[in-house]
Protein backbone atom coordinates (compact mmCIF):
# COMPACT_ATOMS: atom_id res chain seq x y z
CA UNK A 1 0.00 0.00 0.00
CA UNK A 2 1.20 3.18 -0.94
CA UNK A 3 1.90 5.81 1.93
CA UNK A 4 -1.13 8.43 1.83
CA UNK A 5 -0.17 11.96 4.12
CA UNK A 6 -3.51 13.78 5.07
CA UNK A 7 -3.14 17.40 4.70
CA UNK A 8 -2.06 18.23 7.91
CA UNK A 9 0.37 15.66 7.90
CA UNK A 10 -1.30 12.67 9.74
CA UNK A 11 -0.37 9.29 7.88
CA UNK A 12 -4.07 8.18 6.78
CA UNK A 13 -2.18 4.62 5.71
CA UNK A 14 -0.94 4.15 9.20
CA UNK A 15 -3.96 5.09 10.47
CA UNK A 16 -6.06 1.87 12.14
CA UNK A 17 -9.51 3.78 10.90
CA UNK A 18 -7.90 3.79 7.91
CA UNK A 19 -6.48 0.60 7.64
CA UNK A 20 -9.38 -1.70 9.09
CA UNK A 21 -11.86 0.69 6.71
CA UNK A 22 -9.57 -0.97 3.74
CA UNK A 23 -9.97 -4.33 5.15
CA UNK A 24 -13.36 -3.99 5.48
CA UNK A 25 -12.89 -5.31 9.13
CA UNK A 26 -16.03 -4.50 10.94
CA UNK A 27 -14.28 -6.03 13.89
CA UNK A 28 -11.11 -3.82 13.55
CA UNK A 29 -13.40 -1.05 13.36
CA UNK A 30 -15.21 -1.80 16.42
CA UNK A 31 -11.74 -1.83 18.38
CA UNK A 32 -10.95 1.25 16.99
CA UNK A 33 -14.00 3.14 17.12
CA UNK A 34 -13.86 1.67 21.29
CA UNK A 35 -10.17 3.10 21.43
CA UNK A 36 -11.29 6.66 20.21
CA UNK A 37 -13.77 6.95 22.62
CA UNK A 38 -11.59 6.81 25.41
CA UNK A 39 -8.20 8.33 23.80
CA UNK A 40 -10.35 11.25 22.06
CA UNK A 41 -12.70 11.56 24.49
CA UNK A 42 -15.27 10.97 21.66
CA UNK A 43 -18.20 9.26 23.43
CA UNK A 44 -19.94 9.35 20.19
CA UNK A 45 -17.52 7.40 17.76
CA UNK A 46 -19.15 4.23 16.82
CA UNK A 47 -17.59 1.91 13.70
CA UNK A 48 -19.82 3.78 11.53
CA UNK A 49 -18.34 6.83 12.14
CA UNK A 50 -15.08 6.05 11.71
CA UNK A 51 -14.79 4.60 8.62
CA UNK A 52 -12.76 6.35 6.32
CA UNK A 53 -10.77 6.46 2.61
CA UNK A 54 -8.26 9.03 4.11
CA UNK A 55 -8.29 12.52 4.19
CA UNK A 56 -7.45 13.34 0.42
CA UNK A 57 -10.70 11.17 -0.70
CA UNK A 58 -12.45 13.59 -2.44
CA UNK A 59 -16.24 12.24 -1.29
CA UNK A 60 -17.54 9.52 0.74
CA UNK A 61 -16.14 7.78 3.95
CA UNK A 62 -13.98 10.34 5.58
CA UNK A 63 -14.17 9.19 9.71
CA UNK A 64 -14.80 11.04 12.80
CA UNK A 65 -12.79 14.34 11.96
CA UNK A 66 -13.07 14.90 7.82
CA UNK A 67 -16.18 16.52 7.12
CA UNK A 68 -15.81 18.99 9.51
CA UNK A 69 -11.84 19.16 9.84
CA UNK A 70 -11.01 22.93 9.97
CA UNK A 71 -7.41 22.27 8.61
CA UNK A 72 -8.58 19.56 5.80
CA UNK A 73 -11.27 22.58 4.34
CA UNK A 74 -8.45 24.94 4.67
CA UNK A 75 -6.34 22.99 2.51
CA UNK A 76 -9.01 22.14 0.18
CA UNK A 77 -10.14 25.65 -0.05
CA UNK A 78 -6.53 27.13 -1.29
CA UNK A 79 -5.69 24.18 -3.72
CA UNK A 80 -2.91 22.81 -2.14
CA UNK A 81 -1.77 19.44 -2.09
CA UNK A 82 -0.65 19.49 1.78
CA UNK A 83 -0.40 22.14 4.22
CA UNK A 84 3.49 21.63 3.63
CA UNK A 85 2.98 23.33 0.51
CA UNK A 86 0.82 26.31 1.79
CA UNK A 87 2.56 29.98 1.71
CA UNK A 88 0.83 29.94 5.00
CA UNK A 89 2.80 26.98 6.58
CA UNK A 90 2.37 26.55 9.76
CA UNK A 91 -0.61 28.40 10.92
CA UNK A 92 -2.81 28.70 13.88
CA UNK A 93 -5.01 26.10 12.67
CA UNK A 94 -1.99 23.78 12.29
CA UNK A 95 -0.26 24.34 15.42
CA UNK A 96 -3.23 24.27 17.17
CA UNK A 97 -3.43 20.51 15.39
CA UNK A 98 0.14 20.17 16.49
CA UNK A 99 -0.54 19.80 20.00
CA UNK A 100 -2.75 16.82 19.41
CA UNK A 101 -0.84 15.40 16.80
CA UNK A 102 3.10 16.06 17.33
CA UNK A 103 4.18 13.26 14.83
CA UNK A 104 2.64 15.45 12.01
CA UNK A 105 4.94 17.90 12.23
CA UNK A 106 7.83 16.60 10.88
CA UNK A 107 6.25 14.39 8.31
CA UNK A 108 4.86 18.16 6.69
CA UNK A 109 8.13 19.64 7.73
CA UNK A 110 10.13 16.73 5.05
CA UNK A 111 7.13 17.44 2.50
CA UNK A 112 7.62 20.90 2.90
CA UNK A 113 11.40 20.54 2.01
CA UNK A 114 11.08 18.33 -1.01
CA UNK A 115 8.20 21.12 -2.35
CA UNK A 116 10.73 23.61 -1.85
CA UNK A 117 14.03 21.81 -3.45
CA UNK A 118 11.68 20.99 -6.71
CA UNK A 119 11.23 24.49 -7.28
Amino acid sequence: MDRMIAYCGLVCSDCPAYVATQADDRAALEKVAAQWREEYNHPDATAESVICDGCLATSGRLGCYGPGCEVRACAVGRGVVSCGHCADYACDKLENLFKLAPDARPVLDEVRRSASSSQ
